[in-house]
């Protein structure tokens, strides 16, 4: 049976490293208790809980406004648990949330909510949560809440580009921040044309350059033939690119021993190794060596 549900995916960030620092009885236990936690969380709010996913959860909710709702007062809540867990057990959420129709079979859920739900909170920062525009577009009564425009995000499997928000769930938000108000026009369509107005800036010790969206793809890299050099030992000669994906800057590491990626505000770390991330916001880049070296180059970040 088909209904239209907004789907939660839920997912605990950095679980793989505390199996490696915790040993797996004591990490699963860890996990274990984490998820159950969000469960019933959600649950309070009105959420049916389809299934457990590893690290991760999978909820349906009937409509858009109780599940953002949750998921913002999951995060609130998950916060203050987070500072009285030890560094190794630090786990933090991430969020994706997709409204669509869902197949209903038994005890599972089948659909592309489902699908863009889990992608949306496999790109996003660790604390953070994704919502795409059909959520938004679901009766949305939060007049008080602000919401950031991400622009169209590459779905890995999907021809379309979906359109994404990210929700400013922090109770002391700064003004700067974007609001949706009464009448904001959802349906309007991003092109090429807003690369016009989209850079990212990066730094490395006294070096700073910014590159439009148009100038991308540009590289990062030890040799003097990349856009954006880095002479490190530890570089490779093209280590990573930068590319202009539907709407999004995307990090592509090309690189022998990877990219650490860090967003501004966030507890854990992100590994990439011949894998991609899309980058947004502020943060940093720790090319060939962990943040954990005193000695990393590392390159800072700002997208706008």
């Amino acid at each position: 049976m088909s209904v239209q549900s907004t789907v939660v995916f839920a997912d605990l960030f950095g679980s793989t490293g505390v199996f490696e620092a915790l040993g797996n009885a004591k990490a699963t236990e860890l996990v274990t208790q984490a998820t159950a936690w969000v469960a019933q969380r959600c649950s309070a709010h009105g959420g049916r809980v389809v299934k457990f996913l590893g690290d991760g959860v999978l909820i349906i909710f009937e409509d858009s406004t109780k599940a953002v709702l949750a998921v913002m007062d999951l995060q609130r809540s998950y916060q203050q648990l987070l500072g009285h867990m030890p560094p190794k057990a630090y786990m933090p959420l991430r969020i994706g949330v997709a409204r669509g129709g869902v197949e209903l079979v038994a005890d599972d859920c089948y659909g592309d909510a489902v699908n863009i739900a889990a992608r949306l909170s496999e790109l996003t920062g660790p604390h953070q949560i994704w919502v795409n525009s059909e959520a938004m577009q679901d009766g949305f009564d939060l007049p008080d809440e602000r919401f950031r425009l991400l622009g169209p995000i590459h779905i890995r499997g999907r021809a379309e580009s979906c359109r994404v928000y990210q929700v400013e769930w922090q109770e002391n938000l700064g003004s700067e921040l974007l609001t949706i108000h009464e009448g904001f026009d959802l349906s309007s369509r991003f092109s090429d044309r807003d690369a016009l107005g989209a850079h990212i800036e990066l730094k490395w010790l006294d070096q700073k350059k910014s590159f439009n969206a148009f100038d991308l793809p540009i590289h990062i890299g030890r040799t003097h033939q990349v856009e954006f050099v880095v002479t490190d030992a530890r570089v490779s000669r093209t280590h990573a690119r930068l590319d202009w994906r539907n709407g999004s800057v995307v990090l592509v590491d090309l690189s022998s021993y990877g990219c650490w990626v860090r967003f501004a505000g966030s507890g854990s770390d992100l590994l990439l190794r011949r894998e991609e991330c899309v980058l947004h916001g502020n943060g940093e880049i720790s090319l060939g060596t962990p943040f954990s070296d005193p000695s990393a180059p590392v390159v800072g970040f700002a997208v706008t």
